[in-house]
């Protein structure tokens, strides 16, 4: 199954944390939406995000960390859309500077918002929705 994903995401206190090569970045608590997309395998990526031990490879991988996903929207299709869903929530949500975007021509491929607006941007999407049992 090939597709597109949003993560729900929550921190629950202010930090700041080191992004890779993007360097330290200041998150505010919330709620966050990161854009990403698996041309190979959704079900493989989505679970790699789900892990808690894996190698540091991506910006999301290092945020992740640090906070956990509450829910996961997503849409199985052949056409590569993440940059198409990341322009929704860009224009409605704060970005977050040079996030996930390193392979395309966006400002930002992860969110700040209320988790109602997230929520809401998904639905009009007509994504999918995983709900997350975290421990």
């Amino acid at each position: 199954m090939k597709g597109s994903y949003v993560l729900l995401i929550k921190i629950t206190n202010d930090q700041n944390i080191k992004i890779g090569k993007l360097g330290r970045i200041f998150f505010k608590k919330g709620f966050y939406a990161y854009v990403g997309s698996a041309m190979n395998s959704l079900d493989a990526r989505i679970a790699r995000h789900l892990r808690p031990e894996k190698k540091l490879h991506w910006h999301i991988d290092y945020l992740l960390k640090n906070a956990e996903i509450n829910k996961i929207f997503y849409k199985e299709t052949n056409e590569k859309i993440e940059c198409y869903i990341a322009n929704k929530f860009s224009g409605k949500l704060e970005n977050i500077q040079g996030f996930g975007c390193s392979d395309c021509k966006c400002t930002s491929h992860l969110f700040y918002g209320k988790q109602k607006e997230i929520e809401k941007i998904g639905k009009e999407l007509s994504l999918n929705i995983k709900n997350i049992q975290n421990p």
